[in-house]
């Protein structure tokens, strides 16, 4: 089964992290990205640019509007996204666990829908 895990953290924290920290946490992403490829679980998986070059739109009673920037407002914004094979939501987990980011933001794990079948 695929499982998106969708990176969600403050890029306050990577502005203001150290060069030296934000360097190795980068390193650890290019590892980690890395291994699941060796080990078949990645699917796909990239970063995403900074919010401030986000666009959101909204289609309400027929009109259309853009709004510069994400659509929530919240501390925590998306950042990037890994799709993984893995055998369970358990399996998921663990490769979830190991993704830099778990350590200083959060991780969303959600079955992907296969409509192939």
């Amino acid at each position: 089964m695929q499982y998106m895990l969708i990176i969600y953290d403050e890029e306050k924290v990577w502005d203001d992290m150290p060069e030296a920290e934000r360097n190795q946490l980068f390193g650890e992403y290019m590892e980690f990205t890395a291994d699941i490829k060796k080990s078949g679980h990645f699917v796909a998986g990239d970063a995403l640019q900074p919010i401030r070059t986000a666009t959101t739109l909204r289609i309400r009673d027929g009109k259309t509007t853009n709004t510069d920037g994400p659509f929530a407002e919240t501390r925590e914004q998306l950042g990037g996204f890994y799709i993984v094979e893995a055998k369970d939501l358990d399996e998921a987990r663990k490769i979830a666990a190991r993704i830099p980011s778990a350590r200083i933001g959060s991780i969303e794990i959600r079955p992907v829908m296969n409509f192939s079948a």
